[in-house]
């Protein structure tokens, strides 16, 4: 498994963070705020943070690649909850005023069903041989997209099964000022998570397409590493991402050697996300469907098929790509 692509169940912040009793500017009726203090967290000081890859912290819904049916298959994001009961349970625990015995849980009883092709995400702890649930009260995983999924119908959008290809949007290998939109194999990917980003994913903070023309794109986890990414510490990474071109992000994701991730939102800073002109869309792109493996006919009106039309075209960002759909998604 590659360490970029790793699968965790929770997370941390590279900073403590703490509560702060006012409206959260992430989610609607979250009556608190979860700031990050100037303290490096000692689990990311465990990982070696001084020694990770920083990455951009892609804004969509995180995917998984594994086998299924036999094949390599594209998994959406499924957690498991627990139902209305065990949930009020589980609140009253978290707000009284001695929760430090812990919350037991029924696992066979407080949990609503999840589909037979359901499985738990990797790394998450068990506890007599079943998955335990998060400190969210969530058990993470995954469930396989079918080819004709109305639930996840923009998931469906960015993979072709019958070729085994996923569409991706990457660094271009020649030209690492390029970003490139291409059909990868999904076997490349096996075992490791990506984020599905688009016009219809978090309130589409990229632009991609639109609602008449929808567009949706894979992001492998790590793809886009930070080059001169700022120093370890609130002042310097506060100053970077506030106002630097290249700090105009949703946040950084720190990849250790261990297979470890670190993480910091902008909101842990105070910061605003969405942003008018993220820095994903300031770089140019190519579309690049070359290569004898791919000259053949994708099915019609699916998205590998009206890019392929657009072989080799290069775009100033991915605005413009956007931009053309009335022309190319008409095709």
């Amino acid at each position: 498994m590659s360490r970029l692509g790793s699968v965790q169940q929770k997370v941390p912040c590279l900073f403590v963070t703490q509560v702060k009793q006012e409206p959260s500017a992430k989610r609607e009726r979250q009556p608190f705020k979860v700031l990050a203090t100037e303290t490096i967290n000692q689990k990311a000081l465990d990982a070696d943070i001084y020694n990770a890859i920083p990455t951009e912290k892609v804004d969509g819904t995180c995917c998984y690649i594994a086998t299924y049916k036999g094949q390599p298959y594209l998994w959406a994001r499924l957690d498991r909850k627990a139902n209305k009961q065990a949930e009020k349970r589980f609140k009253r625990f978290l707000y009284s005023a001695d929760n430090s015995k812990g919350f037991t849980w029924n696992i066979e009883e407080d949990f609503r069903p999840v589909p037979e092709s359901w499985i738990p995400a990797k790394e998450i702890k068990h506890c007599n041989g079943k998955p335990f649930p998060d400190e969210n009260g969530h058990i993470p995983g995954w469930v396989p997209v079918e080819k004709n999924s109305k639930q996840y119908c923009w998931h469906t959008t960015v993979v072709d099964y019958d070729m085994e290809l996923a569409l991706v949007l990457k660094q271009c290998t020649e030209d690492p000022g390029l970003l490139e939109i291409s059909p990868v194999p999904l076997s490349s990917f096996s075992e490791q998570t990506l984020e599905l980003i688009g016009t219809n994913i978090n309130a589409n903070p990229y632009g991609l397409g639109n609602k008449k023309h929808p567009i949706h794109l894979l992001v492998p986890h790590g793809t886009f590493q930070i080059k001169n990414a700022p120093a370890l510490n609130h002042s310097d990474i506060l100053a970077w991402l506030d106002g630097c071109k290249e700090g105009k992000i949703e946040g950084i994701v720190w990849h250790c050697a261990e297979g470890n991730l670190i993480k910091l939102h902008r909101y842990h800073l105070g910061l605003t996300w969405p942003i008018p002109d993220p820095y994903l869309i300031s770089q140019p792109v190519v579309v690049n469907f070359s290569g004898a493996k791919y000259d053949c006919n994708f099915e019609p009106k699916t998205l590998f098929y009206y890019f392929s039309k657009l072989e080799g075209q290069r775009f100033n960002s991915l605005r413009d790509i956007s931009d053309l759909c009335p022309d190319f998604l008409s095709l």
